[in-house]
């Protein structure tokens, strides 16, 4: 038995020896704080997989959500896929079920769009649900030259900009927690707030750039015009900026999902996700 049942066990029996630190070091001391059980080896948790982005389509995030149907129990389903790199929604799609066919349809259909933008390598990084390791949609994803990618068992930390994009489109003041009345109504609401996304929602991740902007190579360009207005205006009235410099408007080159620690301090041009 460990110290952390040893102790409370011998407390049931009215009988007090030491603490459950004080078992720990004279176990150490003796050498005898062994891994126990049947494995060779105490469980190691795994590190996720670090991706680095510095252009579209070298790496994209997708995951599925639950829309509300018109009863209780009813639901629909919306496929999103993200572009690490722009946060731009390159692919998105809303069906009556969760299946790896269905994910195949729509990767097909995006990476035929998209492709043609970029000649890197392709990652797809996505959690462990069953239609993002199907058989038919692993097939799919080596019949297209793109290198899967999945998460770390029941850590959704590993896969955070497809789940924020998630809140930040159930948090829209138009969505329909009640329920969308059919398939038809869910996909109409969906393309309006993916419109919306995409070319007017200033993303705070991208330096308030729109997702379609940044995926269009327009960000630095736009970057610099904003760096230069705010410059103007410090230069035409420096009382109002006492002394401080304007605000960064550097362009983000480098996009980090689940960057490695070291990596992530070294390189202060990286983004990280809060």
């Amino acid at each position: 038995m460990p110290p952390c049942q040893i102790v409370p066990a011998l407390a049931d029996r009215g009988t007090y020896i030491a603490s459950e630190r004080t078992f720990y070091r004279i176990l150490h001391e003796e050498k005898m704080q062994n891994h126990r059980g049947r494995s060779q080896e105490p469980y190691k948790h795994a590190k996720p997989t670090t991706y680095c982005a510095t252009a579209p389509n070298q790496v994209w995030t997708w995951d599925i959500t639950y829309l509300n149907g018109p009863i209780k129990g009813k639901f629909y389903y919306l496929y999103l896929i993200l572009d690490l790199y722009s946060r731009d929604i390159v692919g998105w799609e809303v069906y009556e079920e969760q299946t790896a066919e269905l994910a195949s349809i729509l990767i097909k259909r995006t990476s035929l769009a998209q492709r043609h933008l970029s000649y890197e390598p392709l990652v797809l990084h996505s959690d462990n649900g069953t239609p993002m390791k199907g058989a038919t949609m692993l097939e799919t994803l080596y019949k297209l030259g793109i290198t899967p990618s999945n998460s770390r068992p029941r850590v959704s930390n590993d896969n955070p900009y497809s789940e924020s994009l998630f809140k930040t489109l159930k948090y829209r003041p138009n969505y329909q927690p009640k329920g969308f009345a059919s398939i038809e109504d869910a996909r109409a609401w969906c393309k309006t707030f993916v419109r919306w996304y995409r070319f007017e929602h200033h993303h705070s991740g991208i330096k308030f750039l729109t997702p379609a902007e940044r995926h269009a190579g327009k960000g630095e360009e736009i970057l610099n015009r904003r760096k230069a207005v705010y410059e103007a205006a410090k230069a035409a009235h420096p009382e109002r900026w006492n002394g401080r410099s304007t605000r960064n408007w550097d362009n983000i080159d480098k996009v980090f999902l689940n960057p490695d620690r070291v990596v992530s301090e070294s390189d202060t041009s990286a983004q990280q996700v809060s």
